[in-house]
């Protein structure tokens, strides 16, 4: 990492929640490999090589009425990027139920643990569509199910399925840091079940499965949606996040396209999470 370049961006947001939450999820979707939250908003930063000079056109928030964003970027010099996770990644519990926490917090007295390195990877539970993934992780059984983590982040989700009773696991992620760090918290967590794959939708061809997770984006889920659909087992289920509510009827007139019953509606601030049966 010594030798990479990058590309910092500092926004300012007002107001700051949840709109510093909704851009740190927008920007990890467009390519942004790490944030520091400020007083004022985030700073993120890019791989000079990932950059181009449209990063920011899907950029949905920046388009919004409901928030203001200014923003400037320029090179950075090089940053140790663990000190910079330890300074700004906090710990957090999901419904006094589960924990997520880096190695260096306190253990928390809860039924699910987790430990996590962050590092560049996104889904340290703290955004909300992770959050929500993980309400429906503790609400429903897992024991004994095959079961997918599209776009795993850091792994959190695969890893609590596993602490929930779910045989065998995949983890998959397109992009190489989030492969790694998947790789490496799954092994700090003494999961045995878990097979991380470093990939997009093209190498689940002919696999089955229980449950889905897929904590992406609409697009993404719109594209894959008919992937999705034939990994599914006969009556299994399939969990959605990574969109507004405003992006529901889409979602679903695909997922019912395919078949696919809807369940459950969870939402959390302007983020949803939907359940489909199949």
């Amino acid at each position: 990492m010594s030798n990479l370049i990058y590309i910092g961006y500092e926004f300012i947001v007002s107001p700051l929640q949840p709109g510093v939450e909704i851009l740190i999820a927008e920007l990890g979707y467009a390519g942004f490999e790490s944030f520091v939250e400020t007083d004022e908003g985030v700073i993120a930063y890019i791989q000079k090589e990932e950059w181009n000079a449209d990063i920011l056109n899907d950029i949905q928030i920046l388009e919004s009425d409901e928030f203001k964003i200014t923003y400037t970027f320029k090179d950075i010099e090089q940053t140790n990027w663990n000190a910079e996770w330890e300074k700004n990644f906090n710990p957090i519990v999901v419904d006094d139920v589960c924990a997520v926490r880096a190695p260096f917090h306190k253990k928390f007295d809860t039924q699910y643990d987790i430990i996590i390195e962050p590092k560049m990877s996104f889904g340290t539970g703290h955004h909300e569509t992770t959050h929500m993934m993980i309400q429906h992780i503790l609400k429903n059984d897992f024991t004994n199910k095959s079961v997918l983590d599209m776009g795993c982040g850091t792994g959190v989700l695969a890893i609590l399925t596993e602490m929930k009773g779910a045989k065998p696991i995949d983890a998959v992620d397109y992009d190489n840091w989030c492969y790694l760090n998947s790789l490496e918290n799954v092994e700090r967590n003494n999961c045995k079940h878990i097979t991380v794959i470093e990939g997009d939708a093209s190498v689940l061809t002919g696999n089955k499965y229980d449950i889905i997770i897929a904590n992406i984006n609409r697009n993404i889920l719109l594209q894959d949606m008919e992937t999705y659909a034939s990994c599914l087992n006969k009556n299994g289920t399939l969990f959605l996040s990574g969109f507004y509510n405003d992006d529901i009827p889409l979602i679903q007139e695909e997922c019912e396209k395919h078949l696919l019953k809807f369940e459950e509606k969870l939402e959390r601030n302007l983020w949803v999470s939907l359940k489909f049966l199949n």
